[in-house]
């Protein structure tokens, strides 16, 4: 894979476009020819030779035109927009971003903790009417956490929950594997998981299983003092059935970095709740995105040279 051809396709993630992405490319990878696509022609064009390409996708007309391509890295840690098989009958090896989300989305869950333990959505509030008055705060240690979904941005959330002194549980499909929580338990128990949780942390993707998984009957289960935060999928939680409980008393608060339906209409009554924080899918944003990327690239570019062992975040 010396001198290889690195395609990097059309694309803007995080209001940054692949030009950045390709300097970071040519920073770890000085002996490679990395060229950044500018128009949907030279895009094509470019595909003829490449022997890699990076980006959010490629269709099936266009991997008609990749006869040397050896490696697609999407840049997406979600590969279900792809056509894989496509990929796989071409005998084209298919990566994907998983973990370059890990720290700012860790940081974010923390931060949403926090901020609802402190009551800082209540400070706030009284900060604009100068109005100097005490309220009751919480702690985070020593309190439980139920973190739905244990893959790399569960694992990274948890991992900084320990340092707050706090329990945890973790939601996953397959409980055998175990995880770094103190207890591991399968979607059939999601009741168990979260009965006793002050806190419960949804980053799993959205599937059949987990499609509302949170609805009425699961919010009853959770303590009243519950907070939820969701940075998994909108339709992971029943939006009809978080309102009631909240407006019923029934749930602490709840920080939604996603909604259903999304982007969240600005009539919509959870705005206007004290204990509701919405942010507009926003916790994957980080300068570090595509240098995160790179690093996965980098990586696989000198695993394919040393024919070393499987590659990165491998999907086909």
């Amino acid at each position: 894979m010396d001198d290889s051809e690195i395609l990097v396709t059309r694309q803007k993630v995080h209001g940054t476009n692949g030009t950045a992405y390709g300097g970071e490319l040519r920073e770890r990878l000085p002996d490679c020819n990395v060229t950044v696509a500018e128009t949907p022609a030279e895009e094509r064009e470019l595909l003829e030779t490449a022997d890699i390409a990076t980006g959010p996708g490629l269709t099936e007309s266009q991997l008609v035109h990749a006869e040397t391509l050896d490696l697609f890295a999407c840049v997406y840690a979600g590969t279900g927009h792809l056509d894989l098989d496509a990929f796989e009958k071409r005998g084209i090896a298919v990566t994907n971003a998983s973990g370059v989300h890990t720290t700012n989305i860790a940081e974010y869950v923390v931060g949403a903790m926090i901020s609802m333990a402190q009551q800082f959505p209540l400070a706030y509030e009284r900060t604009e009417r100068r109005e100097w008055r005490s309220f009751s705060t919480s702690e985070l240690h020593g309190s439980t956490a139920a973190v739905v979904g244990l893959g790399a941005i569960g694992q990274a959330i948890v991992e900084k929950l320990d340092a707050f002194g706090m329990e945890t549980v973790g939601v996953r499909y397959s409980p055998e594997k175990g995880g770094p929580t103190d207890d591991v338990v399968g979607f059939d128990q999601i009741h168990e998981a979260v009965a006793d949780a002050e806190y419960v942390v949804l980053g799993c993707p959205l599937t059949e299983t987990t499609r509302g998984l949170i609805d009425e009957d699961v919010l009853l289960t959770m303590p009243a003092e519950t907070v939820l935060v969701n940075i998994a999928r909108g339709p992971v939680v029943d939006t009809d059935s978080l309102l009631s409980a909240l407006q019923k008393n029934r749930l602490g608060g709840a920080v939604l970095d996603v909604t259903d339906p999304e982007p969240l209409p600005e009539e919509h009554p959870l705005w206007g709740m004290g204990n509701v924080v919405i942010t507009p899918h926003n916790a994957g944003e980080t300068p570090a995105y595509f240098a995160r990327c790179a690093d996965i690239l980098a990586e696989n570019v000198r695993r394919l040279r040393d024919g070393g062992p499987e590659l990165k975040n491998h999907v086909v």
